[in-house]
């Protein structure tokens, strides 16, 4: 890449001092035609060069890309193999934990349902009108 940038500005300096030379003496139009003909030639030259390079930048930025994406994706799924385990056992113990709670309040509303069956029963006696002969 370093030689190709090195030729890319020797190729403009010889167009910069080609079009300097060009301004300070006036020649006959043959060398004027083959100045101007040189000038062309450098600067398409310049950016050929500038292409081939910007060419070989992107290609290679897009090879680290890849290769960065490839790594991440490596990690991110070693990350979630190694956690898998403690990822199990928090789901297990909240899945025991629910079922616990479920269980106790299942429970409350049985006993707070007997217990109040028995209050009824209870005063259902006590309270059992008398006959009114």
């Amino acid at each position: 890449m370093k030689t190709i940038f090195a030729r890319a500005a020797a190729a403009a300096l010889l167009l910069v001092l080609t079009g300097l030379a060009a301004a300070a003496d006036p020649e006959p139009a043959d060398t004027k035609t083959a100045i101007k003909d040189d000038a062309r030639s450098a600067g398409h030259t310049v950016a050929d060069k500038s292409r081939e390079l910007g060419h070989a930048v992107a290609e290679k930025s897009r090879e680290v890309g890849h290769d960065v994406a490839d790594k991440s994706k490596q990690v991110g799924h070693e990350v979630a193999r190694r956690t898998q385990p403690a990822r199990d056992k928090v789901r297990d113990t909240s899945k025991q934990a629910g079922h616990a709670v479920a269980d106790a309040a299942r429970t409350v509303g049985k006993d707070v349902k007997e217990g109040a069956v028995k209050v009824k029963d209870a005063f259902s006696d006590k309270s059992a009108p008398a006959s009114k002969e």
